[in-house]
């Protein structure tokens, strides 16, 4: 959600790589942002403003009217008080002592601010942060300690997931930084160092990171980095690689960073593929699972997996589950991870519980995650950052490699998380000898089409813009699907809300008789999926039902299901492929449907309303 950048050296201008390494983090969702920067012995200077990023480099002159080569910066998307520019972070002491940024909720923020008020501490703004911030420089000055210390007495008294970033008037030119549960990345190159909440703000300056792990703190100077336990005691850290470069997260000639990761769909699912097919010759294709740590032995004896996730991550998890039950007939539950943690689930210690995430920092999953665990289930992370919480608190890991996504509504990630689904489930169908040699291999083959496939249907995307033109100004629409079907209507679903903020829903297509039917009025957009042989007809059925209610029609199916004209006002083809893996290609249609229609409304299509990137806070 929100986004933390900062930067220490010896001579280079902090303002401007603030600047820079916060509009790599817009994605994540916004509504103010802030820096402060120290030149020397001198008082921070701090500006910031409401709004987009632009009015605060606008404000600074693009950095240039702020001296200083250490400072940090902040994108605040509001949790507690209203966006505003007094609200806005860095937020400091009122003698300049501490000053700092903060991702992240502090649960008992409130008893915590009663407790500095009977201190003689006095309050600005509505936030929790400035809250933090006036607790450590508390603990700073009653003991006469320093930094390190004053954030550890600080950290275990707050309660909650944050990301701290903190300047001590004390000690120019350094950073200290602290970290419970929220991401944070640390980099140092040559003289110099940078601290982020998510990669691509530092990408361009280093791409070897350390990441801090949780209840962690680092002392940050010019070109060194020490970290710290909350005992005090130093810690040694690795530092990771990041394969993907600064390019990666440019638009690339598109208008929107959406439409780049729509074009990108096949990359990325043709890498995530690679990374786990062999191909000992055409017809000896298998799947390497070393790297993963699940043995044959644990895929045999797993009695139940449970899926968990979030939004479109928990939509990939339905989609699994009929894959998964019908391929390697285990059996399947699906949890969203914010109802997950606060259900005393009874939960079989046999089984496993896989976690998906984009960022594998998505706070509710996380929990869920740490719930599985404390039940004795072994647990699988589906993640795409490299070093993230899940996936370096999950036993295993399967890491997708769509590389980053900029834009807030996932598109790459949902579709390479599919990916790892299907794989999952072919191979635990094999070891379990639910599926034949032959059709094991007949399925990798199959999966192996499937970014030439999505190609086919990118090709074809402007009679969806036309269609998108015609109904932009849609108050309604519903969509309708059975089985599998259903499971690629959610996630359209939520693509279209997301984005071009029509109101629209997902329906069971069988359930529309038991009450959502009332709601279908003359003109009414209802978009029918139906890649589902033994299902079509069913759903031809249901759709018949909304037309004659007034419902304009649109079909999704396959090439061959031309009958389908006769029935919908619009249709769309998709290439054939296993029905099971036919989610894959389904869904980029009503992507470029929900990316269209917010374009025709003028909206802003990466950066939707109330919307965050990473979801880092219940």
């Amino acid at each position: 959600m929100c986004g933390i950048v900062g930067f220490t050296s010896e001579r280079t201008a902090a303002a401007p790589i603030l600047l820079e390494g916060l509009s790599k983090l817009e994605y994540r969702g916004y509504d103010s942002a802030g820096i402060a920067v120290r030149d020397g012995e001198k008082e921070p200077r701090v500006v910031k403003a409401k709004g987009r990023l632009k009015l605060l480099s606008e404000k600074t002159d693009g950095g240039a009217a702020v001296a200083g080569s250490t400072g940090i910066g902040h994108t605040r998307w509001a949790t507690h008080g209203e966006p505003s520019e007094t609200n806005a972070h860095p937020h400091m002491t009122t003698d300049a002592n501490v000053i700092g940024v903060h991702n992240g909720i502090i649960e008992n923020y409130v008893e915590l601010r009663d407790k500095m008020i009977r201190k003689g501490y006095s309050f600005y703004s509505d936030t929790d942060t400035e809250v933090a911030i006036k607790t450590v420089d508390y603990y700073y000055k009653k003991y006469g300690v320093g930094p390190i210390d004053a954030l550890a007495k600080t950290m275990v008294r707050m309660r909650g997931s944050y990301a701290l970033a903190v300047m001590f008037k004390d000690y120019p030119g350094e950073i200290y930084v602290a970290r419970k549960e929220s991401p944070m990345i640390i980099g140092v190159k040559d003289g110099e160092t940078y601290v982020a909440s998510d990669v691509p703000a530092i990408l361009k300056y280093t791409r070897n990171v350390i990441y801090i792990d949780n209840l962690e703190m680092a002392r940050l100077t010019p070109g060194q980095a020490e970290f710290y336990n909350l005992d005090g005691d130093i810690v040694e850290k690795e530092a990771v690689e990041i394969k993907w470069d600064a390019q990666a997260a440019e638009k690339g000639g598109f208008e929107h960073f959406m439409m780049k990761e729509i074009h990108e769909q096949p990359k990325a699912i043709a890498d995530t593929l690679a990374s786990v097919l062999r191909d000992e010759d055409a017809d000896k294709i298998h799947i390497d699972f070393s790297e993963l740590g699940l043995s044959e032995e644990d895929i045999r004896s797993f009695s139940q997996i449970i899926f968990l996730g979030c939004g479109s991550a928990y939509h990939v998890g339905i989609a699994a589950q009929y894959v998964m039950e019908d391929l390697a007939r285990i059996p399947v539950r699906v949890e969203l991870g914010s109802e997950f943690r606060y259900r005393n689930v009874p939960l079989d210690s046999k089984g496993l519980a896989i976690v998906i995430s984009q960022s594998g920092e998505t706070a509710d999953s996380l929990a869920a995650l740490r719930a599985a665990k404390e039940s004795g289930m072994k647990t699988l992370g589906i993640v795409n950052v490299l070093g993230s919480t899940i996936a370096r608190e999950a036993d295993n890991v399967f890491y997708t490699l769509a590389g980053p996504e900029i834009a807030v509504a996932t598109t790459k990630a949902y579709s390479t998380q599919l990916i790892a689904a299907y794989l999952l489930a072919i191979e635990f169908a094999r070891i379990r000898g639910t599926i034949t040699e032959e059709r094991y291999h007949k399925l990798l083959t199959e999966l192996k089409t499937i970014p030439d496939k999505i190609q086919r249907i990118l090709e074809d995307r402007e009679r969806i813009q036309w269609f998108a033109s015609k109904y932009s100004n849609a108050k309604d629409v519903f969509y309708i699907g059975r089985g599998l079907d259903y499971a690629i209507c959610l996630e359209g679903s939520l693509k279209m809300k997301e984005i071009s903020y029509i109101h629209s829903e997902a329906y069971a297509a069988g359930e529309l008789k038991h009450g959502t039917i009332s709601l279908i009025e003359d003109g009414t957009l209802v978009i029918g999926v139906l890649t589902q042989n033994d299902l079509y007809e069913k759903t031809i059925s249901n759709m018949v039902e909304v037309k004659s209610r007034g419902a304009y029609l649109m079909g999704l199916t396959a090439y061959g299901h031309y009958e389908i004209e006769d029935t919908v006002d619009f249709n769309v083809y998709i290439p054939k492929t296993d029905e099971h893996f036919a989610t894959s290609l389904a869904i980029v249609p009503l992507q470029l449907l929900g990316y269209y229609i917010s374009v025709a409304r003028g909206l802003d299509v990466d950066k939707p309303r109330n919307l965050a990137k990473s979801v880092t806070v219940e």
